[in-house]
C-alpha cells in the first residue's frame, strides 16, 4: 500500500507526523491548525514547563501539538467547542497531564494577572480581538516580557476601496475582520503595550489554504474558487508576535470583561425618603428601604 501523503508538507515536518485522519477529524476552522501552530512556534522560544494560554483553541489540536512538541503546559480555552469533548481528545492523545481544557469567553477570562508565560491564538483572533482596547485586556494575563502571538487567515495587503470582483461571491460581512500583518503591527505598536518582534505573511500561504480546503471541505466551491482566483494577491496567512512591555501601565477601566466589577463596593445605608430616620441594621438591614407596600391613598375616588 502506498504511503498516505495527505497533509504532508516539507515546510511543516512536525505537523506532517500526525495522522491525516486525526487532523481532519479534529478540524475546527478554515485552516490546518497544526501547520499554523508549527509556523507560529518557530517565532517563539517555547520551553518545557512554560504556562501557555491557547486562546480560541477549537478542538484543542493546537494545544495537544504544543504539549507534545515542546513540553509546555497548555490551558486550552474556547467558547464554541465543548471542554468535555476536548478533555476526551486530550486524554486519548496522552497529554492529560499538561493540557487543561476550559470553556470561557475570550472577553471574560478566568485567570490571574501575569499567570502565563505566553499566549497564542491560532486562526481565531480576528473573531474577537480587532477592537482598539482588546490588547490592553489580554496583556494582563501574560508576564512582562512574555509573548502574545497570533497566526491565522488574513490579508497580504489591506483592501482599499471597493472589494475586488473575484472575492465578492465568497465575501461576507464577517470577513472584514481579516487584516494584514502590517495592520496588526500598527494596531499593537501604537498602544505601547507590546514590542512587535515579528509581523509577516507566510510565503505562498494561499496555496496551503487551498490544499487544506480541498482536503477538509472539497465541496466548499465558493471559497476554493475565490482563493484560486486571488492567487495570493490579497488572501494568505499572517503571523504576529509581540512581547509585553513591563513599563507600560494597563488601563483597567477599558477592559471588555462584562462579568468583572470595575467599581469597588462602597454601599452606605441612607434614608430612602425625606423625614425618615437612618435605617437600622440590627435585623440584617431588612428595613433598609423602608418602603410601604400599601402606601396611603392621596385622594378619594
Amino acid at each position: 500500500m502506498p504511503p498516505d501523503e495527505r497533509l504532508v508538507s516539507e515546510q511543516f515536518p512536525r505537523a506532517s507526523a500526525y495522522h491525516p485522519d486525526w487532523v481532519l477529524a479534529n478540524a475546527s476552522g478554515g485552516a490546518n491548525s497544526l501547520w499554523l501552530t508549527e509556523w507560529l512556534s518557530a517565532a517563539l522560544d517555547l520551553r518545557a514547563g512554560m504556562r501557555v494560554l491557547d486562546l480560541g483553541c477549537g478542538r484543542a489540536s493546537s494545544s495537544i501539538f504544543l504539549r507534545r512538541e515542546f513540553g509546555v503546559q497548555v490551558w486550552a480555552t474556547d467558547l464554541w467547542f465543548s471542554a468535555a469533548e476536548n478533555l476526551e481528545r486530550i486524554r486519548d492523545a496522552g497529554v492529560g497531564d499538561g493540557v487543561f481544557p476550559l470553556h470561557a469567553d475570550a472577553r471574560s477570562l478566568p485567570f490571574a494577572p501575569g499567570f502565563f508565560d505566553a499566549i497564542v491564538c491560532i486562526d481565531a483572533f480576528m473573531y474577537f480581538a480587532t477592537g482598539d482596547l482588546y490588547l490592553n485586556y489580554l496583556a494582563q494575563f501574560v508576564k512582562p516580557g512574555g509573548a502574545i502571538a497570533i497566526g491565522g487567515a488574513g490579508l497580504v495587503r489591506e483592501i482599499e476601496g471597493e472589494l475586488p470582483e473575484h472575492l465578492r461571491a465568497w465575501w461576507t460581512q464577517g470577513l472584514w475582520s481579516l487584516h494584514s500583518a502590517a495592520w496588526w503591527r500598527r494596531h499593537w505598536e501604537r498602544t505601547g503595550i507590546v514590542h512587535v518582534e515579528r509581523a509577516d505573511t507566510m510565503p505562498d500561504g494561499w496555496k496551503l489554504w487551498l490544499d487544506w480546503h480541498r482536503a477538509v471541505a472539497p465541496d466548499n466551491a465558493t471559497e476554493i474558487e475565490a482563493v484560486t482566483q486571488d492567487q495570493g494577491r490579497f488572501l494568505g496567512y499572517v503571523r504576529v508576535v509581540g512581547r509585553r512591555r513591563g513599563e507600560t501601565k494597563l488601563d483597567e477601566h477599558c477592559w471588555p470583561d462584562n462579568l468583572r466589577t470595575l467599581v469597588p463596593p462602597q454601599y452606605a445605608r441612607k434614608p430612602l425618603l425625606r423625614g425618615q430616620e437612618p435605617p437600622a441594621v440590627e435585623n440584617g438591614g431588612a428595613d433598609l428601604l423602608m418602603v410601604e407596600t400599601n402606601p396611603p391613598a392621596t385622594g378619594s375616588r
